[in-house]
């Protein structure tokens, strides 16, 4: 009995999941993806990957609040909220890959692969899936039929808000500090830096709650809670702190290494103290 009832549970959960919208921003994702491998290829810089994965997310939400069968508001948060935060993420990124070398991360997996551009490919494709896979909480949120405004709706504009003004400004803050020439080789320890040795991975995590808060009410919400559960696990165990760190511990030594020991990998918190004195800077 309880077999069956789990069985029923998941076949219709299947069945009202937007498969065809999946599939179309799946196929727009994996040509727009091929065509950035194969520009990275030329330039010898893989870092389009993250700007080119951003505007994508930027364009899947935008597609979910245009085609979304749920009321108007929803539909209009999605695509605003989703908007936005890629757009600015896509920039941010851009104005990187254009004005400095390959980021370390890309180096070192170019000398791991030896150059090999097919691993490099299925590289690519894997972002036009994760594309696929964070699409969904903005699908599921934008059919919410629930047209009026409420303490779920309020609570994800405040999240959003200071998930994406938070993650601006880390990145600001970092931008700052990496244009200074006497701070080559050294950590950034200024800001919200001081507290989190990730800040903006931390509020890109948050600004996924935003999407799952404005689904309640919508039928199968809990599919929505995939982004904040599904980044949070990327973010610590895939693509995000593990090969972070270790390209900073490859270029900054001791010196991220006390780092890493002074301050909250995630969370931003007030840093250790050592030997009695503040060790944030």
């Amino acid at each position: 009995m309880i077999t069956e009832m789990i069985t029923e549970t998941i076949a219709d959960t299947l069945a009202a999941m937007p498969t065809n919208e999946l599939l179309l921003i799946w196929a727009v994702s994996a040509l727009v993806m091929t065509a950035t491998w194969a520009l990275s290829w030329r330039l010898g810089n893989a870092g389009h990957v993250d700007a080119v994965w951003a505007a994508l997310m930027a364009g899947a939400a935008l597609y979910a609040g245009a085609t979304g069968q749920g009321a108007d508001l929803p539909r209009l948060l999605v695509a605003l909220m989703g908007g936005i935060w890629g757009a600015r993420l896509c920039l941010h990124v851009l104005d990187r890959v254009l004005h400095e070398p390959e980021d370390g991360r890309y180096r070192y997996l170019r000398e791991h692969w030896r150059g090999h551009q097919g691993k490099f490919f299925l590289f690519f494709q894997a972002q036009a899936l994760f594309v696929v896979v964070f699409a969904l909480p903005m699908l599921v949120a934008a059919s919410n039929p629930q047209s009026g405004f409420n303490g779920w709706l309020a609570l994800a504009l405040l999240i959003w808000l200071v998930s994406v003004s938070g993650e601006a400004l880390a990145d600001r803050q970092l931008a700052r500090f990496r244009a200074r020439p006497d701070n080559r080789g050294k950590t950034c320890r200024e800001g919200l830096w001081a507290w989190s040795r990730h800040p903006n991975y931390f509020f890109e995590w948050l600004h996924w709650f935003a999407y799952a808060l404005i689904a309640i009410g919508a039928e199968h919400a809990w599919l929505a809670w995939s982004g904040p559960v599904l980044m949070l696990a990327f973010l610590y165990r895939v693509t995000g702190i593990p090969y972070t760190e270790a390209q900073a511990l490859r270029s900054r030594g001791d010196d991220y290494r006390r780092y890493q020991r002074e301050v909250s990998a995630f969370i931003p918190w007030p840093p250790k103290r050592i030997g009695g004195t503040p060790t944030d800077a």
